[in-house]
């Protein structure tokens, strides 16, 4: 194979990734006010910084992340998009500097600090706390409920059209199209909901064909900073989840080479950058994960590629103009697989570590958390408060570290009770 054709492989792999990715990558930002075709920037300029932090070794690529959803719907209400962009820079920096803990103190420092206990419930939260806004959308209102945007009967036909389709593409199709199920979902929304007459084209022909993206810069308050922070936790756990997922399909160890130090640094530099232009933070994308187990297409190259795609689409301003012409109820039918689907992984996190909730600081911990994520618990007063995701994790945390572990002698106990109950059912 010459070169020239090996470009050309490599360059079509990379198109084929941001396809896979594309459906989730501009979900996020329409969801929380941001700009689509900037997020495609920033995911393309996200992807190549980490790319040069991780030596280019390692076949990954970065895009929206949805764990900041809530964080930034609440935080662009009460202080607005540049602060929240502020406060985003710096979850940025809190990857780094876990990056460089890491390299310091070694990767079970991260287990150490936040183990399955911890991260479970936390990443419940983010699924069931944004249930509501899911329900709204797809029944036609804005995300709070506060005001109905399409007849409820029509939201409702192409929400659960929406729903449907990503449901059926998820468990039916084969191949390549398994990894897409959201983009079939908007399509299939979308055309129903324009049948409808739903959708105005009114965007699109305004904008012009090219045009750079709408960058907006961050201002930094601690409020918002303070706010941001804490969220940083599950989507850096979630890092170290895609990390040993990807060395499981290529059989490379990247933990160790290039190193966890240098994909957490390098995320948290993908991130930082993405706010300082305006566009959501970054994760690492299990979608185009799979797509490479899939594809065995195992050259990090191919996610430059990519990345150059994602930049060179987000030039295009009518692209993103049709982007913004999708009808609020395509995007909730889709939400409430998404969001549930985040519940459930937190529930499976703790289901695949075997924490035992008979077990009193186990429970004591998933229990607060739940119930302060999900009730809406508000600490604090009007010039500094913590709620939401942030206060989730900063009370795992904590309780995890100041509740005693249970005795050897406890545990055994706990089996013994185990063993009798298992003989007392037998017996029946």
């Amino acid at each position: 194979m010459n070169s020239n054709e090996s470009v050309w492989k490599s360059a079509l792999a990379g198109s084929q990734m941001l396809f896979v990715a594309f459906g989730a990558l501009v979900l996020m930002p329409l969801l929380t006010g941001m700009d689509p075709s900037v997020a495609l920037f920033t995911a393309g300029v996200g992807t190549l910084l980490f790319q040069f932090v991780t030596k280019r070794m390692v076949p990954i690529f970065l895009a929206s992340s949805f764990a900041f959803i809530a964080p930034i719907l609440y935080s662009v209400q009460t202080w607005g998009m540049s602060d929240t962009l502020g406060g985003l820079f710096a979850a940025g920096v809190v990857y780094m500097i876990l990056g460089a803990m890491v390299k310091l103190r070694g990767v079970g420092f991260l287990h150490r600090l936040m183990p399955p206990v911890v991260t479970g419930p936390v990443i419940m939260v983010i699924g069931l706390g944004l249930a509501p806004v899911a329900v709204n959308l797809a029944m036609g209102k804005t995300g709070d409920g506060a005001a109905e945007l399409f007849p409820y009967q029509d939201a409702m036909i192409v929400s659960m059209i929406s729903l449907l389709t990503t449901l059926l593409a998820a468990s039916l199709a084969k191949g390549i199209f398994r990894l897409i199920p959201i983009l079939f979902g908007v399509l299939a929304g979308y055309i129903t909901a324009n049948v409808m007459g739903m959708v105005s084209y009114d965007a699109i022909s305004a904008a012009p064909v090219f045009a750079i993206p709408n960058f907006t810069l961050p201002t930094f308050n601690w409020q918002t900073i303070l706010f941001m922070v804490p969220v940083a936790i599950a989507p850096a756990i979630e890092h170290v989840g895609d990390i040993l997922a990807i060395s499981n399909v290529t059989g490379k160890d990247y933990v160790k080479k290039p190193g966890l130090h240098r994909t957490i640094f390098g995320d948290g530099v993908a991130t930082s950058a993405a706010a300082l232009l305006g566009g959501p933070p970054n994760t690492t994308y299990s979608e185009v994960t799979g797509a490479v187990m899939l594809t065995r297409s195992f050259n990090p190259a191919i996610m430059i590629w990519a990345a150059i795609f994602a930049i060179l689409m987000a030039l295009v301003a009518k692209f993103g103009a049709a982007l913004q012409t999708i009808p609020t109820p395509v995007m909730g039918g889709i939400l409430i697989l998404l969001f549930g689907s985040i519940a459930a992984v937190g529930l499976n996190t703790l289901i695949k570590a075997k924490v035992d909730m008979a077990q009193q600081r186990n429970l004591i911990i998933v229990a607060t958390v739940l119930v302060f994520g999900i009730g809406g618990m508000v600490v604090g007063g009007n010039d500094f408060s913590l709620q939401g995701i942030s206060l989730c994790g900063l009370v795992a945390i904590v309780l995890n570290l100041i509740l005693p572990k249970e005795s050897p002698e406890s545990d055994d106990l706990h089996e013994e009770q185990e063993v009798v109950e298992d003989l007392i059912d037998h017996a029946r």
